[in-house]
């Protein structure tokens, strides 16, 4: 089983290499609105997967101060024009400081947009995600990755990507033999599962070597089974301490007798009594 510590020497060896933004950190501006009528997740389905899929990124990247991750908020791409917005589940922004809190985020002031956009498809959004957002978020923002994922499994599998490619096209993301696609900006692979009884095809992300980033119940019981094995250990060494120092007794006990036997063998006197 792999341990936390090991876990952590190979989370810093992936972290990703990036230059800081030239901006700063901005909690708000006024004139641009920070919110709207709109809940943040379309069905129990889109809840749980925007829920624990954040917590793992944000789990992830909080030993870098420069990564933010965002879940739900504004994105601002056009100064001075408060119609240019866009609300993801998920993204993430290298290159910022994490801290403070943004109330939305603003790509001019902060001076960095997104390195990848996550969206999980509902239904009145699913044909946008798949078509104008590609265009909207690789081109008008220029987002370098963008992906999309179904998480309700009643509905077909549907996981897809796209890259802004190195001549300012567009290109698709091709999935490895598992499904899998891997964010060359994040450098993680992401791979979905079926999870029962809840009923919810999970999107969730690997390290590059496959490595899964948990998430913060499994990481708790990853601690408790840490704790279990080195008590487990601990209580097997006293026990073999313990038998190695009833060996020593024993073993010394029976050269003591083994001596005053060769003792009394050299002593006639001994003999004779």
């Amino acid at each position: 089983m792999e341990t936390l510590t090991d876990f952590e020497l190979k989370q810093r060896k992936y972290m990703p290499v990036f230059p800081k933004a030239s901006g700063k950190p901005t909690i708000s501006i006024e004139g641009y609105p920070c919110e709207d009528d709109e809940p943040m997740a379309a069905t129990g389905f889109h809840a749980e997967q925007i829920s624990s899929f954040f917590d793992q990124l944000s789990r992830y990247f909080a030993i870098n101060p420069h990564i933010y991750v965002g879940i739900d908020n504004f994105i601002y791409y056009r100064e001075g024009d408060m119609t240019k917005f866009v609300a993801p589940d998920v993204y993430v922004v290298l290159g910022v400081d994490k801290f403070p809190q943004r109330r939305s985020f603003y790509t001019w002031s902060e001076g960095a947009v997104p390195a990848a956009i996550f969206e999980f498809l509902s239904d009145s959004t699913a044909n946008q995600d798949r078509d104008e957002k590609v265009h909207l978020y690789l081109m008008d923002m220029g987002v370098p990755e963008y992906f999309i994922h179904q998480p309700e499994m009643k509905k077909p599998p549907e996981f897809r990507g796209w890259r802004r490619s190195p001549s300012g096209g567009i290109s698709e993301i091709l999935p490895d033999t598992q499904g899998g696609l891997f964010s060359e900006t994040l450098n993680l692979l992401f791979r979905w599962e079926d999870i029962l009884p809840n009923e919810v095809r999970l999107l969730r992300p690997y390290l590059p070597d496959g490595t899964p980033i948990t998430t913060s119940m499994e990481e708790e019981h990853l601690r408790i089974e840490e704790q279990r094995l080195r008590i487990e250990e601990q209580r097997l060494r006293t026990e073999a301490e313990a038998r190695a120092e009833e060996e020593t007794e024993r073993r010394q006990a029976l050269e003591a007798e083994l001596e005053r036997l060769r003792a009394q063998l050299a002593d006639p006197q001994d003999r004779s009594s």
